[in-house]
């Protein structure tokens, strides 16, 4: 099958119309393209995305008077379908031996800080690096408390970096993704991430293939943009209820996507370098009402291209929940991406802690099979 995306990605221009590139996308990632990336889904058929139209082509004529008026009922990038648990303030209980550490990062780019945590086991020479980007209306210690990703850490020795998104860039703390500039490499928000970790992995004498991003939310949405522009400085992603690079390029064509699910447009293509593809493991809750599912679709067929049908496909099911778990392997039957639909949750982050907000206790563990999938290195 021709690689329909990429031949329509490379023959456009960012940011372009805000009409023409999208039509001409979604005319190209044709109906038989996205459905077959979205199995699971069919599988579940969620209420939620059964009159969700995939071309997308009659949404983005939509007048805007009325897209404003959805709008006005719709909650922000994090928020409304999970429940939140707690202040959102708390800390997270870490080993009497490790380090949980305060800095601020600068670069040319702009400055952040960030809560850095270091085992106890291995604290001067970690084994591995994952920077971890909270959702909307989160701060890291919260996202920390939530996702229980420091016990994970001390566990298999990794560093964890929790950089912290500002309200006076964002007044919800959102990490700004569907900002033109912040889905490029060398501007914005992805560059000063990407100056983050590379700063910690000379501290750690750390390489490419131990460093890791994953996110929630507007997090995933940044974790997917860093995996596509710095495949250089990460080996894997780790993407919650997030959406593609390229779904969106302002505050209104995001809160669509958001709704009705995004196809990358008008996104420039990123030269390929040695370091080789990124691998991904995906998580999406089926009855996610603020980032609709078929968004983990449009992700899966911008790094896949044409060859998007799953290698194999397993259902299983935990605390009587079912979920999916598709994989995407390369020729040589290396898995590219996992991808988790997951019945019954919201946007929450699959298997967290109560303590944390937006989190789904019941599971699966998005973390633990996070780290699982960072560690396990294809051969």
């Amino acid at each position: 099958m021709i690689n329909i995306l990429t031949t329509a990605t490379q023959a456009m221009q960012w940011p372009g119309s805000l009409i023409r590139p999208a039509l001409s996308l979604q005319t190209a990632l044709s109906d038989l393209v996205v459905e077959t990336a979205l199995l699971p889904f069919r599988t579940f058929s969620p209420a939620t995305t059964a009159d969700t139209d995939a071309s997308g082509a009659g949404k983005v004529k939509r007048k805007m008077g009325a897209v404003i008026r959805r709008l006005r009922d719709m909650p922000t990038l994090a928020s409304g379908a999970a429940t939140r648990a707690g202040s959102g303030q708390m800390s997270p209980r870490i080993p009497s031996e490790a380090q949980y550490l305060t800095r601020r990062h600068r670069s040319a780019a702009g400055s952040r800080s960030f809560r850095l945590y270091l085992p106890a086991s291995h604290p001067d020479r970690p084994k591995g690096l994952i920077l971890m980007l909270h959702g909307c209306n989160q701060t890291p210690e919260d996202f920390a408390t939530g996702t229980h990703m420091n016990a994970l850490a001390e566990k298999h020795g990794l560093a964890i970096a929790y950089p912290a998104q500002t309200r006076r860039q964002n007044r919800v703390a959102c990490w700004n993704w569907h900002k033109p500039r912040n889905q490029m490499r060398g501007t914005g928000e992805p560059a000063i991430l990407a100056a983050l970790t590379r700063k910690l992995m000379r501290e750690f004498g750390l390489g490419r293939d131990d460093v890791f991003v994953a996110g929630l939310s507007a997090g995933g949405a940044m974790a997917t943009i860093l995996a596509d522009v710095y495949p250089d400085v990460f080996a894997a992603a780790g993407v919650h209820s997030g959406l593609a690079r390229g779904a969106a390029w302002d505050t209104l064509s995001a809160m669509s996507a958001m709704h009705s699910g995004g196809a990358p447009t008008g996104i420039a293509a990123i030269a390929a370098t040695r370091a080789g593809p990124v691998r991904r493991i995906i998580f999406q809750g089926a009855d996610d009402r603020t980032v609709n599912p078929l968004n983990a679709g449009f992700i899966v067929a911008a790094e896949m291209g044409g060859d998007v049908a799953p290698t194999s496909v397993g259902k299983r099911s935990v605390r009587g929940r079912d979920y999916s778990r598709s994989f995407y392997a390369d020729p040589k039957g290396a898995v590219l991406i996992e991808l988790w639909m997951i019945e019954g949750s919201g946007h929450a982050w699959s298997g967290g802690r109560a303590a944390g907000s937006y989190t789904d206790t019941k599971g699966p563990d998005a973390s633990a099979q996070m780290v699982r999938f960072f560690l396990d290195k294809p051969t």
